[in-house]
């Protein structure tokens, strides 16, 4: 009796904590309420058959307990309910899989409109490339990588040279403007994740993963990395800044383009005087 009432006790207690779960005053900001759908969705499937599961173990260890001079009952194996337990699970491993491929579709449908944003990733630091006045980025290529051009950016495509590159530090983004997010690694495999955004990707070397989202509420979000890229994993942060256009114009008026990080320096001006030899 004592165990099957521990066992109803997990299944009241993990409804409780599902229903009363801070998690549901998370601010979204982004117009993906589509992914929350899904999840409750998943909640309800997956917690209801915990559910059945847990207190059909709680009947039969009360119904079947031990009582003097009772027998168990022998039955090798039942096609009924073999049959039942197949399309039982058959259905429900369907209606698992039916949103989150319908969520999918959304996930990487990129309107017409969005803005083009690449996020770059290394051991162990985030680097962003926004597009220039031309609002197209350029083409890049690991070969180019190197101290005077950290994101491999091509420096013999035009486009590329107004690219704004921000290496280190925040990203900002305006707010209400979908933006499709491009992802790429330049050494091992991480990923990009903004659980506010509802927004998470695996990032491979050697291919370009890509996700869209609309910002919907300014304010300060951190970026995380969600894949286990090395010793310094745990220190893979970084911020998303969403600023009116006010802000946002300020900002990106502040950063440097390629062209202007890979010009060269001037030297003409740091010669140093000559000085009189004493007599």
């Amino acid at each position: 009796m004592a165990v099957a009432l521990v066992l109803v006790l997990i299944v009241v207690g993990s409804v409780l904590f599902h229903v009363l779960s801070p998690w549901w005053s998370t601010p979204i900001a982004s117009n993906w309420n589509y992914i929350d759908h899904t999840l409750v969705i998943t909640f309800w499937i997956t917690g209801t058959v915990f559910s059945a599961v847990v207190l059909f173990m709680a009947y039969c260890v009360y119904r079947f307990r031990h009582r003097d001079g009772a027998s168990a009952a022998y039955e090798p194996e039942s096609r009924k309910l073999e049959s039942w337990l197949t399309g039982v699970t058959a259905v429900g491993v369907a209606a698992l899989l039916a949103p989150g491929l319908i969520v999918w579709s959304q996930f990487v449908t990129v309107p017409k409109d969005a803005t083009e944003v690449e996020v770059v990733a290394q051991q162990w630091q985030w680097s962003f490339r926004l597009p220039g006045k031309d609002g197209r980025l350029g083409t890049s290529n690991a070969r180019f990588i190197g101290p005077d051009n950290p994101l491999g950016i091509d420096p013999h495509d035009p486009n590329g040279r107004d690219d704004v590159v921000v290496v280190a530090t925040d990203l900002h983004l305006p707010v209400g403007k979908p933006v499709r997010v491009l992802l790429r690694s330049i050494d091992v495999i991480h990923d990009f994740y903004v659980p506010e955004f509802r927004a998470k990707m695996d990032m491979l070397p050697g291919t370009v993963t890509y996700f869209w989202f609309t910002p919907t509420r300014t304010g300060t979000f951190e970026v995380l990395c969600a894949e286990l890229c090395g010793i310094g994993h745990a220190f893979m942060r970084g911020v998303v800044k969403v600023d009116n256009q006010q802000d946002y114009t300020a900002w990106l008026q502040q950063q440097s383009t390629f062209a202007q990080l890979s010009a060269p320096a001037k030297v003409g001006a740091l010669a140093e005087p000559k000085t009189a030899m004493a007599p």
